[in-house]
């Protein structure tokens, strides 16, 4: 007899997170969510219902499951990312429920960043707004391969038909201009139930899945073997002992790809070649390995390698540069600015850098380039130019989101500023010419 911890390890995991403007039900829909799909245990539940009658409401608010902070449950607002993690017979999920709010919109980038599927939630009443666009602008940017819009509250719009058409067509030509692969539109009262984990006996003329069996569903590959070989440099290992008098390894965790015993690999930024003589995992040698494994790689040559640089297949390195184009997320309260000093953090490698130029911000009203706004604000979306100190391995975005993706840091600090994806975005700014900066102080 198959037992529940065997069913719930042969099931696929799916990361996903929630978005959407200020009270368009993420909270509720993720308490909806939760509650039906039989993952509350009892006592939460009865917490919950006991701070619900408190308020005077006659049911409970599922909202209160994910609200964890007391602000958020005084001011029935959602601050901070709240990570929930439940299962179906189906499918395991860490999900991810983001803040609506403006000045919190930069939380998104966290709780999507690993995401395979966002859940963008829109007031059947408001429609689309800017907030919506936004989030579907940091999910684009993020690469998240399945977007769903889930157009909330349609019992306050008498499950009219027409309301949710009219948003859906505006919402799919809006984030499919972004480059978003997959849309998927569904109505839903997360409020009343329909549509969320059972279907909706109040919308029969809508024929698709409900939001969870969408969720078990959606087709999601984790395979990382098959992207490009990476393998950041956290730890070199040197025992010097007598057992191990010569041993020298390079320590870390396989990001993407497969690296097997006798591949030729490059070590960059130092672009010097050699042999994967050994892999040794978990205490043990082994002839291949793969992300996301933590292993030691043994090498035929004595090169110079040390934390933060990057081991990769020699006919397979990505480019060398310390020119970084890239679109961010700017996250901090305090601006960027252009001739600003940072520090950029890139997997395992934290380099100086320079802020040369800001080409343009985007405009999320009609997806035009705001040119040279010459700094970016919390929660703005902008093109960057950054001049590091030192060379970097960087990998366009596009191709792998574990190492195209980087932090811009404040070094005074060590607040973090920026999220950065290189690489070209879905609006890539044309032209942009790097001003020169005699600044003798970081002079790259």
């Amino acid at each position: 007899m198959t037992t529940t911890a065997e069913q719930l390890s042969a099931t696929t995991l799916l990361r996903f997170a929630t978005a959407g403007s200020v009270d368009d039900g993420k909270s509720t829909l993720v308490g909806r969510l939760l509650h039906d799909s039989k993952s509350v245990l009892t006592d939460q539940l009865e917490a919950v219902e006991q701070v619900s009658r408190g308020r005077g409401q006659e049911a409970p608010d599922l909202a209160l499951l994910t609200d964890g902070l007391r602000a958020e449950r005084e001011q029935g607002i959602t601050i901070d990312v709240a990570y929930r993690y439940f299962a179906t017979t189906r499918r395991r999920f860490i999900l991810a429920d983001t803040p609506g709010h403006v000045q919190y919109t930069r939380n998104m980038v966290t709780g999507a960043s690993t995401a395979e599927l966002a859940v963008v939630l829109v007031d059947a009443r408001n429609g689309v707004v800017e907030q919506t666009r936004r989030h579907a602008a940091v999910a684009a940017l993020l690469r998240v391969p399945h977007v769903v819009l889930a157009v909330n509250k349609m019992d306050l719009v008498d499950y009219a038909e027409p309301v949710f058409a009219a948003i859906a067509e505006e919402f799919t030509a809006y984030a499919a201009s972004l480059g978003v692969p997959e849309i998927t539109a569904i109505p839903i009262s997360a409020l009343a139930g329909d549509n969320v984990v059972e279907p909706s006996a109040h919308m029969d003329w809508y024929g698709g899945p409900t939001v969870l069996e969408h969720l078990e569903t959606v087709p999601v590959s984790h395979d990382l073997t098959a992207c490009h070989a990476r393998l950041p440099v956290q730890y070199v290992i040197r025992p010097q002992s007598a057992e191990h008098p010569d041993y020298r390894g390079y320590a870390g965790q396989i990001a993407a790809g497969v690296f097997r015993v006798g591949e030729s690999v490059s070590v960059l930024p130092s672009g010097r070649t050699t042999t994967i003589t050994g892999i040794d995992a978990l205490g043990e040698s082994v002839d291949i390995a793969w992300a996301p494994q933590s292993v030691t790689l043994r090498l035929a040559d004595d090169i110079d390698i040390s934390r933060g640089d990057l081991i990769a297949p020699a006919d397979d390195a990505p480019p060398v540069t310390q020119d970084v184009e890239a679109t961010v997320c700017h996250v901090a309260d305090q601006p960027l600015s252009v001739g600003q000093r940072v520090l950029l953090k890139h997997t395992t490698r934290t380099v100086k850098a320079i802020v040369k130029d800001i080409p343009s911000r985007l405009t999320l009203d009609d997806l035009s380039q705001h040119p040279a706004p010459g700094q970016l604000v919390a929660n703005d979306i902008g093109r960057v130019v950054v001049r590091t100190a030192e060379p970097l391995a960087l990998d366009a975005y596009e191709d792998s989101r574990r190492t195209g993706s980087f932090l811009l840091i404040d070094p005074a600090d060590g607040t973090t500023l920026s999220a950065g994806m290189a690489g070209a975005a879905f609006a890539a700014a044309e032209g942009a010419v790097v001003p020169a900066d005699d600044d003798a102080e970081w002079d790259f």
